[in-house]
């Protein structure tokens, strides 16, 4: 049990720097930092957002419109903290009954 919960917290933890790092670009997109004509550029963006888009969807109809500025990276960053703390109270709940 102890190992499934480090591995929902191990991908919950790359989950956490795929957002971070889909905002970052995302940002270094909106101010033409980085060229979106290259194929390579073009695909990693739509793979990331592939990856994040199903997160995003849930929160963005429930957050009110805030005139372009995108809250549901942060949202879900800490969903996915509530989540990994709620994880290890678990994993510290079943270590201690296990012993």
């Amino acid at each position: 049990m102890l190992t499934l919960v480090a591995m929902v917290n191990y991908l919950l933890d790359v989950l956490i720097w795929i957002i971070i790092l889909q905002a970052i670009l995302s940002w270094l997109v909106a101010f033409n930092v980085i060229n979106t004509h290259s194929d390579f550029v073009r695909s990693f963006l739509a793979a990331l957002s592939w990856i994040t888009e199903p997160l995003y969807r849930p929160v963005r109809r429930i957050l009110p419109d805030f005139g372009g500025i995108d809250f549901s990276p942060l949202v879900v960053l800490i969903l996915i903290k509530m989540l990994q703390i709620l994880l290890a109270g678990v994993a510290q709940n079943v270590a201690y009954s296990g012993m």
